[in-house]
């Protein structure tokens, strides 16, 4: 079980050693030998963004979070996390990242729920943050609301924030979607066409795209999709909306299409309906390495 008792005995007592310990984890390239990445995403707590399912409150408990996210990462095929600094820097002084993928997330201002939602503004990781700490990719969230004049400046930091990591030679990855407000919430457009909207606005973003990778959702007629971009791309699970097996299945699908170059999943593995992490991230990192899944019989 992960010790986090001394994570917060350091907190209180030696701050100065958590960024010391991020600094020292020992890295690795960001590409494996087959050159997929598999990484566990846990940045959706930051935007107020708690729920999985019809559990309200599942991600709520930071320590059943480390709990799952520490099994996760132990498992072979698993490359690494995805996280705002708060959750990374806990990862480091578990003594988990050694060897993995850190992947920087940096705008989570627009709180879900909230009259501001749209305003995705930069409130976590910024670039010079991720080039101190080590952190080997950043990933940023880029939400176009045709409607809403505020977009304008969200691609204005993005744009920004984009030139930055490539001044600093740091992989940035976005996140486009097309989104609307519905009923009073962002809705985002799953369609292939507004995907592929999304990736053309996205990928023009910054004075050069030799950094960017994208994310994107799998999504119906994903042929065209893949078609849309030349850049690196993973592709995101999202809150699970269908059986566990019908997901697997679109995702395999998805993988084998080109330029297609890993997941990024967080809440449909850390959280899955049996509760079973174990077997769910195996699964997952089966389909990304080409592995056979290693099917254990525990809930973590």
């Amino acid at each position: 079980m992960p010790d986090i008792e001394r994570i917060r005995q350091i907190r209180a007592e030696s701050p100065a050693l958590i960024g010391q310990t991020l600094r020292e984890r020992r890295r690795r390239s960001l590409l494996g030998e087959d050159g997929r990445l598999f990484i566990i995403a846990a940045d959706h707590p930051a935007r107020g963004s708690l729920g999985v399912g019809s559990r309200g409150l599942a991600m709520g408990s930071r320590v059943a979070l480390l709990e799952r996210l520490a099994a996760a990462l132990e498992r072979p095929g698993v490359d690494g996390v995805l996280g705002t600094p708060d959750i990374i820097e806990d990862l480091a002084l578990l003594g988990v990242l050694d060897d993995k993928v850190v992947v920087g997330s940096m705008n989570r201002g627009g709180l879900q729920g909230a009259s501001f939602e749209m305003d995705d503004r930069f409130t976590a990781y910024d670039v010079p943050a991720m080039v101190r700490d080590g952190i080997d990719l950043a990933k940023l969230l880029v939400r176009v609301n045709l409607e809403d004049a505020g977009t304008a400046s969200v691609l204005e930091g993005t744009a920004a924030a984009v030139s930055a990591a490539v001044t600093a030679r740091l992989p940035i990855m976005l996140e486009p979607f097309m989104s609307c407000w519905s009923g009073g919430r962002i809705v985002n457009d799953l369609s292939a066409d507004a995907v592929i909207r999304s990736v053309a606005i996205a990928a023009g973003l910054g004075n050069s795209s030799a950094y960017t990778w994208l994310k994107l959702p799998v999504v119906d007629d994903m042929e065209r999709v893949a078609e849309a971009a030349t850049m690196p791309t993973l592709l995101l699970g999202g809150d699970p909306t269908s059986g566990q097996e019908e997901t697997f299945a679109s995702w395999e699908s998805a993988l084998a299409l080109p330029g297609m170059r890993g997941l990024v999943v967080g809440r449909t593995l850390l959280y899955p309906h049996d509760d079973d992490v174990v077997r769910a991230v195996d699964i997952a990192a089966s389909l990304v390495h080409g592995t056979v899944p290693a099917r254990i019989p525990t809930s973590f």
